[in-house]
């Protein structure tokens, strides 16, 4: 019996998916695609996203919520709206994730309870926030 030979390409394109997840580089690619959702207006489950990101068990949410938490911090030190709100769950009535919120309030930008009703409100602020920074030019949000 005789060992299978790995061709060249084959190692390459697994090194290639292995260092496209890292931390760094996901959340780029996280950033890019919300980006893209923000100009539709059109946000995404977490499920989407990490569908998106083409994310493989084991702890593919856990990986996305690495990224998202990640953009929170670039965008609290950048001072920008947090591109992490156009990613929503399914089962929240449009809201992020809890983790979310305890994120935000982390980085100084949100007091209160997750599941109250300033939670809907600071979580649409940054969503339309988001959404009027990538718009494309000449759409607004008075429009729809």
């Amino acid at each position: 019996m005789t060992a299978p030979v790995l061709h060249s390409a084959a190692i390459t394109t697994v090194a290639t998916i292995i260092t496209c997840n890292t931390p760094a580089t996901l959340a780029h690619r996280l950033r890019a695609h919300l980006q893209a959702r923000a100009a539709q207006r059109a946000p995404s489950t977490y499920h989407e996203a990490a569908t998106a990101l083409r994310l493989a068990p084991p702890n593919t949410i856990h990986q996305l919520t690495q990224a998202l938490e990640q953009l929170m911090a670039e965008d609290a030190a950048a001072d920008r709206p947090f591109i992490a709100a156009m990613v929503i769950g399914k089962s929240r009535g449009g809201l992020p994730a809890p983790g979310f919120f305890d994120c935000a309030a982390q980085l100084g930008r949100f007091t209160g309870d997750a599941a109250g009703p300033g939670a809907r409100v600071f979580h649409a602020m940054h969503r339309d926030a988001v959404a009027a920074l990538w718009a494309a030019p000449g759409d607004s949000l008075d429009s729809e």
